[in-house]
């Protein structure tokens, strides 16, 4: 697994819980940088699946 997953897992958990924050207390700002880190997250673990398909086919993992 490319750690660009790991960091967007991590990512998308902060932001989640950020937004969850943002919303129970009404900050509307902690809510917002929420969001923002769990699209961060999702961008990063999209970039490192991605990576790990083109590390799977140069080795010859992939076999479809």
């Amino acid at each position: 697994m490319d750690k660009d997953r790991l960091k967007g897992m991590g990512n998308q958990i902060k932001g989640g819980m950020k937004q969850a924050a943002g919303e129970v207390t009404g900050d509307a700002k902690l809510e917002a940088e929420g969001r923002a880190d769990k699209a961060k997250g999702k961008v990063q673990n999209t970039v490192g699946g991605a990576k790990d398909k083109v590390r799977d086919a140069v080795d010859g993992k992939d076999r479809v």
